[in-house]
């Protein structure tokens, strides 16, 4: 113990580092900070070389930080020193920062290094700030108050990661700003667009300038917005122009500083600027046709994976089967993957939790399907590997992963196990027993009055007959009536889509949306698949559609059925109030719903 308190403040001084904070890039004329921060204050001494290819203006200023936090009982503390060097850069061309050589407790310790690429003043330039965002605004040059605004002064391009595409697959659109001069604020939204599915990507709110030369012109740069977009639709589809409202700064030399500074005011104006970003042409091509199975997934890097538990049971009581599907692509829109149940199993619609998060890729992560099912009668059960069928954008071609099938050992419930004990006891009782003789005086039957071979006893056998037939008939009706599953749920659809969409009312005004667009799709999906007998993995809007058509239901009600449905997938990512668009949605999918059943 003696040895470890000895040696802790060696311990702590080996812990000392210097580390060097600035910009990557400048402009020649251009004044940038360079700082270096030791984490302690215990500094005796600091030593910096030449700044080559700037000019020192003043420091170094000294900044000292300190903090005391006690979290779970536990404290803690941290302090530093922050020294700050303010330079003007002279020349273009790239300089390596000096290194700094810092004393503390008798000992030196020395910075990292960086390197500032300084490029030319081509007449665009920055002013004298830091060359990045301050207060949310892009410091370039200033203008004076009346300059023109160009097209060439500040601009916004558009480009997109692929523009032949099949439908459902992810493009990324990056709208990037370029400016000569100085702007406060710049704002443009991606309108609603029809045929798309639109999530926008999270981009710092504090924008950090990038310089690139442009026709010889050296422009502050940044990548202001970006959208991932999933096309609904085929053929040609069209992005249209996107206007971004802008504020340029701008200087107004009539108003003295002085009077500005000491009344209060500025010199500083600001003068608003439409910039318009060009609109974007994509080729969206169908996809192959569709094998059997398949999910609705359009992506890559598709993996399936399930496990069962437990694997041994009591009948009637309940099992649980997780599968986690996970990939890049359009998981958000996919189905879920079909479990082939034991047919005597009672089974629920799975439980989803959905783990992914939008990339510049598509939607990346994981989504867990939780299946639940409950087995009636003893037995050894094997549920059949679960297949997941998916369109990989790589290869362009269908692929299907599956997981290891699953074991389930199931056993009799122990209250018939009891139930049965208790009937073979009986029966050794009986067996053993004369209390169940009954004894009395016989009561015979008088001579000549014979059952046997009577009219009665040949109606009585009629009658039994005729009962015999009578009840194997309606076993057989209702046998067959339940065996038809497709006819069975035609009858319950209206009832299970009703139900669903009482569950989305529960969540509407629980304010749960997303939970509540996944029941409100539930019940517009599983309505159309028990009333046209479809399975799940055929399910497509197209397909929906012909079917609708075929069983007479008229074009206008078809449409409103799939406007339902692309407003389901689309509004829980469109802008505006989400309790309105919730009421909405619900108003028109229990309403389109009630019409088709009248219909069908």
């Amino acid at each position: 113990m003696t040895a470890l308190l000895l040696s802790l403040p060696f311990l702590l001084r080996a812990q000392v580092k210097v580390t060097i904070n600035a910009p990557s890039q400048a402009i020649e004329g251009q004044r940038v900070q360079v700082s270096y921060t030791v984490n302690t204050q215990s500094v005796e001494d600091i030593q910096v070389g030449d700044f080559q290819g700037f000019d020192l203006l003043y420091g170094p200023t000294a900044s000292r930080q300190s903090s005391y936090s006690i979290i779970n009982g536990k404290s803690s503390s941290s302090s530093s020193i922050t020294y700050t060097y303010t330079l003007e850069a002279k020349t273009a061309g790239t300089y390596k920062l000096p290194v700094a050589t810092v004393t503390s407790g008798g000992k030196p310790y020395k910075s990292n290094t960086k390197s500032i690429q300084v490029l030319p003043d081509t007449g665009g330039g920055a002013g004298s700030s830091q060359g990045g965002s301050q207060g949310g605004a892009t410091r370039m040059r200033t203008q004076d108050t009346g300059d023109k605004i160009t097209d060439k002064d500040l601009y916004i391009t558009v480009t997109a990661s692929k523009t032949n595409v099949y439908e459902q697959e992810a493009i990324l659109l990056t709208y990037k700003l370029y400016t000569l001069v100085s702007i406060d604020q710049c704002e443009g939204k991606m309108p609603d667009l029809d045929g798309f599915l639109i999530q926008e990507l999270p981009l710092p709110q504090q924008k950090e300038l990038k310089y690139e030369n442009v026709n010889g012109k050296t422009y502050g740069t940044v990548v202001w917005s970006q959208y991932v977009l999933f096309p609904q639709q085929t053929g040609k589809l069209k992005v249209p122009a996107l206007s971004f409202e802008a504020q340029v700064v701008q200087q107004d030399r009539t108003v003295d500083p002085f009077d500005a500074f000491f009344g209060g005011g500025s010199t500083l104006r600001r003068v608003k600027k439409t910039v318009v970003a060009p609109a974007v042409e994509l080729q969206v091509n169908p996809l192959p046709p569709r094998p059997a199975g398949f999910s609705g997934a359009v992506g890559t890097d598709f993996h399936i994976s399930g496990t069962l538990t437990p694997e041994q049971v009591d009948a009637n009581d309940a099992v649980q089967l997780r599968l986690v599907v996970s990939g890049t692509g359009n998981m958000k829109l996919m189905n879920a993957p079909a479990v082939d149940w034991p047919k005597d199993f009672e089974t629920y619609d799975p439980k989803t939790d959905d783990k992914t998060k939008i990339g510049t890729t598509g939607t990346t992560g994981n989504i867990v399907y939780d299946y639940t099912a409950v087995p009636r009668h003893g037995g050894k059960y094997v549920i059949p590997a679960v297949r997941f069928c998916y369109f990989d954008t790589s290869s362009k071609t269908y692929k299907t992963i599956r997981t290891d099938s699953f074991t389930l050992a199931v056993a009799k419930t122990a209250s018939k196990e009891r139930r049965s004990e208790v009937n073979q006891e009986d029966l050794r009782v009986l067996n053993d027993d004369i209390r169940y003789i009954k004894i009395g005086s016989r009561r015979g039957q008088s001579l000549g009055t014979a059952f046997f071979a009577t009219g009665l006893y040949y109606g009585a056998y009629a009658l039994l007959l005729l009962l015999f037939i009578l009840v194997v008939a309606v076993h057989h009706a209702l046998t067959k009536a339940n065996s038809n599953v497709a006819r069975t749920r035609r009858k319950k659809a209206g009832k299970a889509a009703a139900k669903r969409l009482k569950t989305a009312s529960q969540l509407l005004r629980q304010a749960k949306a997303e939970a509540f667009y996944d029941e409100v799709m539930r019940a517009l999906w599983g309505y159309v698949s028990d009333k046209l007998n479809l399975p799940p993995q055929s399910l497509s809007k197209d397909n929906v559609g012909e079917q609708l058509r075929l069983k007479g239901v008229d074009e206008e009600l078809t449409g409103r059925f799939l406007k339902v449905l692309e407003d389901c997938e689309f509004v829980r990512f469109a802008p505006g109030d989400p309790e309105q668009a919730m009421d909405k949605l619900y108003a028109d999918a229990t309403d389109v719903i009630n019409l088709l059943d009248t219909k069908l």
